[in-house]
C-alpha cells in the first residue's frame, strides 16, 4: 500500500517515534509517505534523524519528509495525526501559575478546570487552521485523528466548525485496564473484557468481566484496597469506585481536578493525593514532568539517536489506537477500541452535540459506534458537568467572547468550588493578557482587560500550591537513572 500520513506538531519528539515504528509494525504500511511538520526546525531535525535511522536499520522503503510549511506536509494525506501543544511550555506554565494566585491547584490543567478551557482557547483556532487546510489541500475525504488535549474541546471544534472527518484518540482506557487486569490477577490485559464510556478523562468502566465472569463493585474495591501500590496511588479513585460503583480510567491526579470535592481545600488535598509520581496528584505535576522530559531529551539526544539502529519488533508495538485504526481502514482487519466522537445518541443520557468516549469497532468500512449505552446517573452527572464548560468554551474559542469564557471557567466543577465569581472574572483576564500572543480571538478584548486589572482590588496570594516539588536538574534525573539501575 502506499498513502501518506501527516504528523502536525512532530516535535513531540518521543511520541512520534512511537506512532511512527506502531505504523511499520504493519507489513502493508512499509511502503508509505510520513510527512512530519511543526513550528520548530530544531525538533523536526531532531525526530527527523531519528526516524531516518530507523528506516534505514530496518531497510523499509518508507519515505520521510519534514517541512515547517504546513501545508507542504498536508498536501495529498489521506490521514493527518496531531498532537501539538500551542504555547509550548512557557504557556503551560501559566496555567498553573496563575490560578494558584487564587487558589486553584491543579495537577495537569489540560483537560478542562482553569488551565484546560485556557489551553482549549489556544488550541482551537489553530485547530481550525488545520482543518482549512485539510480540506483545501489534503486528499479528498482525508480522515484528522487528534490526540492533542483538550482532547473533547479540540475534537468538538473540528467536528462542529472545521468541517473534517475526525476522531479523537487518547489511552486513558487502555491504562484502567491494565490496572484492573493486574489486581485480579490475570495473565494479559486481553483476558479482561470490558465497556468503558463515558466522556475523555471521565470515562467509566460501567461492564468488566474477567475470562467470562462477571466482576462488581465489591471484588473490585477489594482487590485495589489489597494492592500494595495501587491502594495508595489511587486513594481519590478507589474512593469514587466506591460512592459511584465504577471504576474510573482516568489518574488520580487528573480525576482529582475534574470534580468538585478532592482539591478544593489545601489541607484536604494530601489526604487523596500521592507523590510517588507526578501522575497521582502533584501540584503542576505534568508541567514539572514535561519541563524534565523536554531538558532530559535535549541533552541525552545522542543516545537516543543512537538506540534508533535497531531493527523493529511488532511484538513490541504499543496500543496507541492511531496505527491499528489505519490498520482496519486499510486492510479490513477489524479493531476494536474507544474513541472520542459527537454522540448522536449512542451515549442515552449524554446530549447529542457532546464529545463522547465510548467502544467502537473499525473496519473499510469506517469506525462503527457500539450505540444505546447509558451510564449509571452519578457517572452522567459528572460528565455533563464538564460538557456544559467544553461547550461554553468551544463558542467562546471561535468567536473571542470573552464574557463566555468567564462563564465557562465560572461552572467549572473545581473552579466553582474554590473562587469567587469576582475572583473568577480577574484570573480569566490575567491569562488571557500573559497568554495574548497565543490567543488571537480576543486581541479586542485585550486593552479593556489590561484597564480592569490595573483597577482591580480583588487579592491573590503568592502561593505554590499544596503540594509542589521542584524541576529536577539533568544531574539529579542521572543520579536517579543511575540508582534505579543499580536497584535493579
Amino acid at each position: 500500500m502506499s498513502f501518506k500520513i501527516a504528523i502536525i506538531g512532530a516535535g513531540s519528539v518521543g511520541f512520534t517515534k512511537k506512532l511512527f515504528t506502531d505504523l511499520l509494525c504493519v507489513p502493508e504500511f512499509r511502503d508509505i509517505e510520513v510527512a512530519l511538520t511543526d513550528t520548530s526546525q530544531h525538533n523536526l531535525d531532531m525526530i527527523r534523524a531519528i526516524l531516518d535511522k530507523i528506516v534505514e536499520a530496518n531497510g523499509f522503503p518508507v519515505k520521510v519528509t519534514a517541512h515547517t510549511d504546513r501545508r507542504r506536509a498536508l498536501e495529498g494525506a489521506k490521514y493527518i495525526i496531531s498532537c501539538v501543544r500551542v504555547g509550548g511550555l512557557e504557556a503551560y506554565a501559566d496555567d498553573i501559575r496563575i490560578p494558584l494566585k487564587y487558589g486553584i491547584d491543579q495537577c495537569v490543567g489540560d483537560t478542562i478546570c482553569a488551565g484546560g478551557i485556557l489551553y482549549g482557547q489556544r488550541n482551537i483556532p489553530v485547530i481550525l487552521d488545520f482543518c482549512k487546510d485539510i480540506r483545501e489541500v489534503a486528499a479528498p475525504g482525508a480522515k484528522f485523528l487528534n490526540y492533542a488535549n483538550p482532547m473533547a474541546m479540540n475534537t468538538w471544534a473540528a467536528i462542529e466548525y472545521g468541517k473534517v472527518d475526525t476522531v479523537g484518540l487518547c489511552h486513558g482506557v487502555q491504562h484502567g485496564a491494565e490496572q484492573i487486569a493486574e489486581i485480579l490477577g490475570a495473565k494479559s490485559p486481553a483476558e479482561l473484557d470490558y465497556i468503558c464510556s463515558g466522556i475523555n478523562h471521565q470515562t467509566w468502566f460501567i461492564d468488566l468481566r474477567l475470562n467470562g465472569g462477571k466482576i462488581g463493585k465489591e471484588e473490585l474495591v477489594a482487590a485495589f484496597e489489597a494492592h500494595p501500590v495501587f491502594s495508595q496511588q489511587e486513594k481519590l479513585r478507589i474512593d469514587v469506585l466506591k460512592r459511584f460503583g465504577v471504576y474510573s480510567t482516568e489518574s488520580n491526579g487528573h480525576l482529582s481536578e475534574y470534580l468538585p470535592w478532592y482539591r478544593k481545600r489545601p489541607e484536604e488535598i494530601a489526604r487523596w493525593i500521592d507523590m510517588s509520581d507526578w501522575i497521582h496528584g502533584e501540584t503542576g505535576g505534568y508541567l514539572r514532568h514535561s519541563t524534565e522530559t523536554r531538558n532530559w531529551f535535549e541533552t541525552e539526544f545522542p543516545q537516543f539517536l543512537a538506540s534508533a539502529d535497531k531493527p523493529i519488533d511488532p511484538a513490541k508495538r504499543s496500543n496507541e489506537h492511531a496505527s491499528h485504526i489505519l490498520e482496519a481502514l486499510e486492510t479490513g482487519r477489524v479493531y476494536r477500541g474507544h474513541f472520542n466522537v459527537k454522540n448522536n445518541g449512542v451515549i442515552s443520557n449524554l446530549p447529542a452535540d457532546a464529545i463522547i468516549e465510548s467502544p467502537g469497532f473499525v473496519d473499510r468500512f469506517g469506525i462503527n459506534m457500539v450505540s444505546g449505552i447509558t451510564l449509571p446517573e452519578a457517572c452522567a452527572a459528572t460528565c455533563m458537568a464538564s460538557i456544559n464548560v467544553q461547550r461554553m468554551s468551544v463558542h467562546a474559542a471561535v468567536t473571542g467572547d470573552i464574557d463566555l469564557l468567564k462563564l465557562a471557567v465560572l461552572h467549572d466543577p473545581l473552579v466553582g468550588a474554590v473562587a469567587t465569581p469576582e475572583e473568577v472574572w480577574q484570573m480569566v483576564d490575567e491569562m488571557v493578557v500573559a497568554q495574548a500572543r497565543w490567543l488571537p480571538q480576543y486581541a479586542d478584548a485585550v486593552p479593556a482587560a489590561k484597564e480592569r486589572l490595573a483597577k482591580s482590588s480583588v487579592k491573590t496570594r503568592d502561593w505554590a500550591g499544596a503540594a509542589r516539588r521542584n524541576v529536577r536538574s539533568i544531574e539529579e534525573l542521572r543520579a536517579e537513572k543511575s540508582a534505579l539501575k543499580k536497584a535493579v
